[in-house]
């Protein structure tokens, strides 16, 4: 899965991508998905991840964002300024995997 700050802002650097990286982590462990491989670049966000059948994508997601963008703007109230309160743009890209999960692993790691 593929998700982006609002605008598509390039905010995600040291002690932000850090602690972004913690908080999806975290966000994932409580719903009992398993963060398999992800990767967090100055403008986007890609997520490897295994979701148990009961919990749809569409709701991990909102849940995902939603949740996340209440920690981040808790642990840095300075990103609140200039965004509307917003962090994550709408949307978000998903693809299921199946054969080609090698070569979905090793486009996350680039």
């Amino acid at each position: 899965m593929i998700f982006i700050p609002k605008q598509r802002r390039k905010i995600f650097y040291k002690e932000i991508r850090k602690e972004v990286v913690e908080i999806l982590r975290t966000l994932c462990e409580y719903k009992n998905v398993e963060l398999v491989k992800g990767s967090i670049s100055a403008d986007h966000v890609h997520m490897y991840v295994k979701i148990p059948p009961k919990l749809s994508v569409s709701e991990f997601m909102g849940y995902l964002k939603g949740k996340s963008v209440l920690m981040v703007f808790d642990r840095f109230p300075q990103m609140k300024q200039g965004s509307g309160r917003h962090l994550w743009a709408r949307g978000y890209f998903v693809s299921t995997v199946g054969v080609n999960k090698d070569v979905i692993r090793e486009h996350i790691q680039k």
